[in-house]
């Protein structure tokens, strides 16, 4: 599985209507939805489809046609994020009406192919599910800590101190987990 891990978007043109697909991590999703329908007040259209993890590490999916015909553009997109094997990843086209339709396999084609143009030009990254692990470690080892952190890449959460030690939250994937977590051993206590 991969991620789409910034927004990205492009545009496509057919026969005068304008599509703007864009492409997001899911926890974006609501924020730029409403920030996309108050930039484009004239767009006739909205398609969404998404894909994401519950907490049951069960896919979740969904697709939403906003107006066009039943199953010509939520849908079409949801099975281009599918088929690219997304995950934790949003979709949203923006749709300007030109004037000609379309017809139903027009609209199919005109929003797969925005979705799969947003794809290639969108960076996207091997999904590796991430866990919250938390350590103490004397003051005087924080500095190697920080430095190693740095190193493998691992993102701090939070940090808190208390009068005798330094109380830290990481979150990464598994295997870079445990790297740190050899690198450091004797300077640190995992909680």
């Amino acid at each position: 599985m991969r991620i789409a891990d910034a927004h990205c978007s492009r545009t496509l043109m057919v026969k005068q209507s304008k599509f703007i697909a864009h492409i997001l991590p899911f926890y974006m999703y609501n924020t730029l939805l409403e920030r996309l329908k108050a930039e484009h007040p004239k767009a006739r259209h909205f398609v969404t489809a998404f894909r994401h993890l519950n907490t049951f590490e069960q896919i979740v999916e969904g697709s939403s046609d906003d107006g066009e015909p039943r199953g010509t553009s939520g849908r079409p997109t949801l099975s281009v994020l599918q088929g690219h094997d997304l995950i934790n990843t949003a979709m949203i086209t923006v749709r300007y009406f030109g004037g000609t339709k379309l017809g139903t396999g027009g609209l199919v084609r005109a929003y797969s192919d925005a979705a799969n143009a947003v794809i290639d030009a969108a960076t996207l990254h091997e999904y590796k599910k991430e866990f919250t692990e938390r350590f103490t470690c004397p003051y005087r080892s924080m500095q190697l800590v920080d430095y190693t952190l740095a190193q493998c890449r691992i993102e701090r959460i939070d940090k808190q101190f208390d009068a005798q030690r330094v109380i830290v939250t990481i979150v990464s994937d598994e295997a870079t987990l445990s790297h740190f977590f050899s690198l450091l051993g004797r300077h640190i206590m995992r909680l």
